[in-house]
């Protein structure tokens, strides 16, 4: 019995490997960066892109949206008058608590690829599942906040080992906190010693401007001039 379920996920995974490569060629081809960007629920992903998405100078910039249910997240974004694309999980993919590579073909064709030159995948708020699947993307980007404890990185250690980089988010709370920033760095260091970290207030702004180069970096604009 244990076999058989460790044979029907390796096949479930190397499905989805072969869309997620089929939506990366289909990327490449219109020439657009992709973003996976991943967190616990409430960690900050839609306000750390909210900051940042409208100043990119000459990066034309995309949201696909996940969430179960509703558009209140692509709703905010939308705002900022860039291309949004909301994604539900349910009832169409029966309500998943992430995003796979076959959900994100799926939205291919109201994704403007030819208008955009980044694209950001929010995921759907969870510190397992997202971190198994490929989407496409060129890299994944992890938010864990200070409320969430110091201890998440060795709890959920694929997620922080599956990111380029990893955001500590809402250090403005830390006064009000019983929490050790260096001992979350140290942890996060203990399961992927070689990510990049960048520690910010999407409340304040504190950090916003490495967040921002490294976007910036990513898309291949690092040369770009980046507004305070």
């Amino acid at each position: 019995m244990h076999r058989t379920k460790v044979t029907v996920v390796e096949e479930a995974l190397d499905a989805n490997n072969t869309i997620a490569t089929a939506n990366r060629a289909d990327f490449d081809r219109h020439g657009v960066t992709v973003i996976n960007f991943m967190s616990a629920p409430g960690a900050g992903k839609t306000t750390l892109l909210e900051r940042v998405v409208a100043d990119l100078p000459g990066v034309r910039v995309g949201v696909l949206e996940g969430d179960v249910m509703g558009s209140m997240d692509a709703d905010r974004l939308a705002s900022l008058h860039i291309p949004v694309t909301q994604l539900n999980t349910s009832p169409g993919f029966g309500g998943e608590c992430h995003l796979d590579a076959n959900m994100v073909r799926s939205a291919m064709p109201s994704l403007p690829l030819h208008d955009i030159d980044l694209l950001i995948v929010e995921n759907v708020g969870n510190l397992v599942c997202p971190a198994e699947f490929k989407v496409g993307e060129d890299a994944r980007v992890m938010v864990c906040s200070v409320t969430e404890g110091e201890d998440k990185p060795l709890k959920y250690p694929l997620m922080f080992r599956a990111c380029e980089l990893v955001i500590v988010n809402k250090i403005d709370l830390l006064p009000h906190l019983d929490f050790d920033l260096e001992l979350l760095l140290y942890n996060i260091d203990q399961v992927n010693p070689d990510v990049e970290k960048i520690v910010v207030s999407a409340r304040t702004g504190e950090g916003l401007e490495a967040w921002r180069e490294w976007l910036l970096r990513v898309a291949g604009r690092a040369g770009a001039e980046v507004r305070a």
